[in-house]
C-alpha cells in the first residue's frame, strides 16, 4: 500500500488534521487507521483516501500522525516498534498528544527518528484553527514542508517546545471555553425572549466578528471594548455584571488549570 501521509487515530483531532492534509496532498496518498476500523473507513470514504491498520501506516508512510491519547501512546508505539525498526527509509513521527515531549515520543517509539510535535485545535477542520509546532531531529526542509502541509488548517506557528504546553492550553483547550461562553450568551438571549436558533446564530456571528476585528485591526481588545461602551449605556452595565461575576479571573484560571493538567500528563 503506497501512501505519503498516515494517521493512527482518527478521533476529533486526527480527523480535523486529516481533512486539512487532504486539501494539500492528493487524498489517494493519505492512509487512515483507527482502533475502531469503521471510524477510519467512514472518514476515508468522506475524504477519498484509504483506510488500513496501524502497522500499514507505520510501514508505508513518510509522515506518521499519532492521534491517540497520551495515556495510551506508550503501549501503541511499543506495538509498532518492530515495524518502525525494520524501515530503512526516512520517516517522521508527528505527535499531537498533550504533555508528551518530542524526546519522550522518540523514546516510546524506540527509534532514533525525527519527531514533530503539533498542538492543533478542532476548528482546524474548517480551516480556522490554530496549530503550534516544534521539532526534534528535523531539518529546515522538514519544518517548512510541514508548515505548508498544514496551511489549510488555519494559523500555523512554529514555537520553541518550552512554549507548546502553554500555547495548547489556550488555543487547544480554548474552543471549549469559547463554546461555553457562546452558549451562555445565547441562553441570555433566550431569557430576553429570542428564539433559541436566532440567539445561537447571533452569538456565534458576534464572537466570530469580534475576533476578526482584533486580528484585522491589531487594536487592543480593551480599546475595542471601550468603543462599544457608551457613557451611561447598556453595554457598560453588562460589562459591570461580567466583572462582578469574575469573568476575567475565571478565564485565566481555566487556562492555568488546563496547563497544570497538561504538565501532569507529561510526567506519567
Amino acid at each position: 500500500m503506497t501512501a505519503t501521509v498516515g494517521f493512527i487515530g482518527t478521533g476529533n483531532m486526527g480527523a480535523a488534521l486529516a481533512r486539512a492534509v487532504c486539501k494539500t496532498v492528493p487524498p489517494q496518498q493519505v492512509l487512515l487507521a483507527n482502533r475502531t476500523p469503521a471510524k477510519a473507513e467512514a472518514l476515508a470514504e468522506e475524504l477519498g483516501c484509504a483506510a488500513g491498520t496501524n502497522e500499514e501506516v507505520a510501514r508505508a508512510c513518510r509522515l506518521i500522525f499519532l492521534g491517540v491519547k497520551p495515556q495510551v501512546m506508550g503501549e501503541m508505539l511499543a506495538s509498532l516498534t518492530p515495524v518502525l525498526k525494520e524501515r530503512e527509509d526516512c520517516f517522521v513521527l508527528v505527535t499531537m498528544a498533550a504533555g508528551l515531549t518530542c524526546a519522550r515520543i522518540r523514546e516510546m517509539a524506540g527509534v532514533d527518528c525525527p519527531v514533530i510535535r503539533v498542538m492543533p485545535n478542532t476548528p482546524a477542520a474548517i480551516g480556522e484553527g490554530v496549530l503550534q509546532f516544534c521539532g526534534l531531529g528535523t531539518t529546515e526542509e522538514d519544518m517548512a514542508s510541514f508548515r505548508n502541509l498544514m496551511a489549510p488548517a488555519g494559523l500555523v506557528d512554529q514555537v520553541p517546545e518550552g512554549l507548546i504546553d502553554a500555547a495548547s492550553c489556550m488555543s487547544g483547550c480554548g474552543p471549549a471555553f469559547a463554546y461555553l461562553f457562546l452558549e451562555a450568551l445565547a441562553d441570555g438571549g433566550v431569557a430576553c425572549g429570542l428564539p433559541r436558533d436566532k440567539a445561537l446564530a447571533y452569538a456565534a456571528q458576534m464572537l466570530a466578528g469580534s475576533a476578526r476585528m482584533v486580528l484585522e485591526t491589531g487594536a487592543h481588545p480593551g480599546a475595542l471594548k471601550d468603543a462599544v461602551c457608551s457613557p451611561g449605556g447598556s453595554t457598560i452595565q453588562g460589562v459591570r455584571a461580567l466583572e462582578k461575576g469574575g469573568l476575567r479571573a475565571a478565564a485565566m484560571d481555566a487556562v492555568l488549570a488546563a496547563y497544570e493538567k497538561t504538565q501532569e500528563l507529561g510526567t506519567k
